[in-house]
């Protein structure tokens, strides 16, 4: 069986690992294959080296939502053929977050915080995102996690640099990889709640589910089973690794790739 983590994250979004360091943890485990599925770039592809041994498979995650009820939607992208068409929808989310962070962090300097924005270590070298704003919070002794009392008191629940930024609609994302010549994944379900998209998402383009994910839940698993069955879609997996950045007990190759999307995503 072919062994493929295909959702990891590195510096060129909100990863804290490198792409060589991703490498040198997938060749650590045995893998046969990854994919790097930074949010919203492409970036990383020019950076990314050809390996002997290891398949690294071009992708991306696209922050999106569903307009109706609100809820988030995540769509993984691989192969895509043609990046200008999946780059008219998220460029515009990647100025927008940036320029929100930036927001945040003059929040935080009005109320009494010490940010050097210069030392800061953006995403790709450009663009900012709230876990360089904790990372440097937590590396200055201003704040004790990056994902403790103080994060969710600040940026979630109503806090002082708790701001939302508009996303994109998860039926255009789910089109515009498919007219891009790429495969649509929705990643992990189980964490959104976003099953009852599925039929909708299929009709424009859906071609897998993301089935072994962190945040799935058993009972997540068999309702994906059951979607992937009804649909003809096929199951991927990966361990959506961010490290420091976002449950940093999971390592690269902890969670894999069902053997269907597998063989589909790492056939080309």
């Amino acid at each position: 069986m072919l062994k493929a983590d295909l959702h990891i994250h590195s510096t060129f979004s909100d990863g804290a690992a490198s792409i060589p360091e991703i490498i040198s943890m997938a060749e650590d485990k045995g893998l046969d294959a990854i994919a790097i599925t930074d949010h919203d770039t492409f970036s990383h592809l020019a950076q990314t080296p050809a390996h002997e041994k290891l398949k690294i498979v071009p992708g991306l995650e696209i922050s999106a939502t569903d307009k109706s009820s609100g809820r988030h939607v995540h769509i993984l992208g691989y192969h895509i053929e043609i990046p200008e068409t999946v780059e008219a929808l998220t460029q515009p989310l990647l100025e927008a977050r940036h320029k929100n962070t930036l927001h945040q962090i003059a929040v935080l300097q009005e109320h009494g915080f010490e940010i050097d924005i210069g030392k800061l270590k953006p995403a790709g070298g450009k663009y900012l995102y709230k876990q360089h704003v904790m990372d440097y919070l937590v590396s200055t002794g201003q704040a004790d996690e990056m994902f403790g009392s103080f994060y969710k008191k600040t940026f979630k629940n109503k806090g002082i640099c708790h701001f939302d930024i508009p996303y994109i609609d998860a039926f255009d994302a789910v089109a515009a990889v498919r007219e891009a010549g790429g495969k649509a994944v929705l990643a992990h379900p189980g964490q959104q709640q976003n099953f009852f998209l599925v039929p909708e998402l299929v009709r424009c383009g859906l071609a897998g589910l993301e089935l072994n994910h962190p945040s799935n839940s058993a009972g997540d698993q068999s309702v994906i089973r059951e979607c992937a069955e009804n649909y003809r879609l096929f199951m991927t997996g990966g361990s959506d690794y961010h490290g420091k950045f976002e449950r940093p007990e999971v390592v690269v190759g902890d969670y894999l790739s069902d053997e269907s999307g597998a063989a589909e995503i790492c056939r080309f």
